[in-house]
């Protein structure tokens, strides 16, 4: 009596439609029959891009209305029960997907938590001692305006712009970063990216709160 034939290790790999039971060739839509199939939930896999940090977000822009498009609530309601629930999960994802992929700090997030590596709120190690002392002075100055002194708030315009600057130079180095990624696909370049990615969210957080400050008395600062 002969053994039972094992299954073919890449024949279980492959995608079946649950339409046409064909291969679906991974495709949001059936490439044999045209079925909504179970939507990727990685961002990048669901739009068909190759995962990077420096994305051409013109493009990214068409395949999401194009893909809008294709997964028009109008489309399926004549459809059988799982591709109706399939077109739900695609829109969430298409709308979570674009959201986050056209915003170059939470994509940077999101490809650093895909590799593992911890994204938390900033610590004080990662910011460069001469930001320590500007915070210092910040702090001081925040104080005083709190208590009345009008003479402290040219001084927090001040740091107000020089954050500005200086979260305009971070970004450039961020842009830097992600193209070296991207031709690389280097970890360590990604601790650097984390790094950068932590000082730049403690400048945005000082910017924010002198802006706070600033616009309790008077217009918001522009």
């Amino acid at each position: 009596m002969g053994h039972p034939s094992q299954p073919d290790p890449g024949e279980a790999q492959i995608a079946r439609c649950r339409q046409c039971g064909e291969s679906s060739g991974g495709e949001l839509f059936c490439a044999h029959c045209g079925s909504l199939q179970r939507p990727a939930t990685d961002y990048y896999l669901f739009f068909g891009l190759k995962r990077a940090l420096a994305l051409d977000t013109a493009d990214l822009q068409r395949r999401f209305y194009e893909l809008s498009r294709k997964l028009h609530p109008d489309r399926f309601t004549q459809k059988g029960a799982h591709e109706r629930q399939y077109s739900l999960e695609a829109a969430a994802i298409l709308n979570d997907g674009y959201r986050l992929l056209r915003d170059p700090l939470m994509r940077a997030e999101y490809v650093l938590k895909q590799e593992g590596f911890d994204i938390g709120e900033q610590r004080s190690k990662d910011v460069p001692p001469e930001l320590l002392e500007e915070v210092f002075e910040l702090n001081m100055a925040l104080e005083e305006l709190r208590h009345g002194d009008e003479d402290a708030r040219g001084q927090l315009e001040e740091a107000r712009d020089r954050f500005l600057s200086m979260r305009g130079s971070i970004d450039k180095e961020l842009d830097t970063l992600y193209r070296r990624f991207d031709d690389t696909q280097d970890r360590a370049v990604l601790q650097q990216v984390r790094s950068v990615l932590n000082r730049r969210r403690y400048v945005r957080n000082l910017v924010n709160e002198v802006e706070k400050e600033l616009a309790k008395e008077g217009q918001p600062a522009q």
